[in-house]
């Protein structure tokens, strides 16, 4: 059925703005997903601006989400791997994670660059899983903006609504955990991209895997391409 890959699509986006809140606020300035927004901080902090070692943290979520992509692509690219195989491998990198923050193993700094990679991995390989992208949501946006200019609003706009939502509803959540439960702060990005899972499980819900580019109402061209 059509709403179960919308809302897989949906899961993501969620998953996406837990895990960017939870390693902005955890690691520390720095984004698993939002590799535009560590390319401008990686340049801030050439310039002197921002906390010490934010440098050698942004290179490291670049490098970690540089190898989830790269690990997508060579499983869609070689062996037409499902959605849910792509899927499979994110939870079990958000799992391991959830598990290392929750259990308090994270106590120093090289720790916590571990843990970045992990996360910045596993947003990397869901940006595979996708005809609509799930971790950046500039074009998502731009897109919609044009369509409301011009009047001309798509059935499937609410979805689109939907999934900006969700990325801000997983962010404060994470956030609110971080705070009153901080074992727990991991725990958001694993849920949705589990649930995003068992919805792909289902026959006839299946998202295409990453290899097509998505469609330019639903996303951003230019960046998937």
């Amino acid at each position: 059925m059509p709403w179960r890959g919308e809302g897989a699509l949906l899961l993501l986006s969620a998953a996406s703005g837990a895990a960017d809140a939870f390693v902005f606020l955890c690691v520390g300035q720095v984004f698993a997903g939002v590799m535009t927004g560590n390319l401008v901080l990686l340049g801030a902090s050439a310039a002197g601006a921002g906390e010490d070692g934010v440098a050698l943290k942004v290179a490291v979520a670049l490098g970690a989400y540089f190898c989830g992509v790269a690990v997508g692509a060579r499983l869609t690219g070689r062996r037409e791997a499902p959605a849910p195989v792509l899927l499979g491998v994110e939870v079990v990198l958000l799992g391991a994670a959830a598990v290392l923050w929750g259990l308090e193993l994270v106590t120093s700094y090289g720790d916590r660059l571990g843990l970045l990679a992990l996360v910045a991995v596993a947003m990397g390989v869901q940006g595979r899983v996708r005809m609509t992208p799930t971790n950046y949501f500039t074009g998502t946006l731009t897109s919609l903006a044009g369509r409301v200019a011009l009047w001309e609003l798509r059935g499937g706009d609410g979805w689109v609504l939907g999934r900006l939502a969700a990325v801000v509803v997983r962010a404060a959540v994470a956030a609110l955990a971080e705070r009153w439960w901080s074992p727990g702060a991991a725990l958001g990005a694993l849920v949705m991209a589990a649930g995003a899972l068992a919805l792909e499980a289902v026959p006839g819900g299946r998202l295409r895997p990453g290899k097509r580019k998505p469609r330019p109402d639903r996303g951003n061209p230019a960046g998937a391409a």
